[in-house]
């Protein structure tokens, strides 16, 4: 269903915003079959985002006055092509999904990352994660089959 109502806006995220975008970042890991994983508490999410260093940065999208979705990136380095977007997280909640928010937030990005003169946004998703792989085909991404996702976590 497309975006039909004009209460709908999309805007950079604020620090009194972070409550509600952790809880749909909860939200996310439970869809993703991993709550277990989120163990930033609200403290440190504030401060990394709104601190005196931030190293993130987010859309929020609000309908009728509440947050229905957010789209988290942060800058990435590439020695051969310069700074990248990252976009970490990009979520609409259930009950909003299909009706174009979701391409509200990701549009925002697009025009961000032109505006900052990035070389490209990437990310990652779950292989299995059907609706979201259809969601990004529409945007000519290129899925890389290639590359092995490493990590070394504290």
């Amino acid at each position: 269903m497309p975006l039909d109502s004009p209460s709908v806006v999309v805007r950079p995220a604020a620090k009194a915003d972070c409550a509600r975008i952790m809880e749909l970042v909860h939200e996310l890991a439970v869809y993703e079959k991993a709550p277990e994983m989120v163990t930033v508490d609200l403290e440190h999410f504030e401060e990394s985002g709104f601190g005196p260093n931030p190293v993130w940065w987010a859309y929020v999208a609000e309908a009728n006055g509440q947050i229905v979705g957010f789209a988290l990136y942060y800058i990435r380095y590439s020695t051969w092509q310069g700074q990248k977007m990252y976009l970490e997280d990009i979520l609409v909640t259930e009950e909003w999904r299909r009706k174009g928010i979701g391409g509200l937030l990701m549009d925002q990005l697009l025009k961000t990352a032109a505006e900052r003169k990035f070389k490209g946004i990437s990310w990652q998703v779950l292989d299995w994660n059907t609706p979201a792989i259809d969601f990004y085909k529409k945007y000519n991404a290129t899925f890389d089959g290639e590359w092995v996702n490493v990590m070394v976590n504290f």
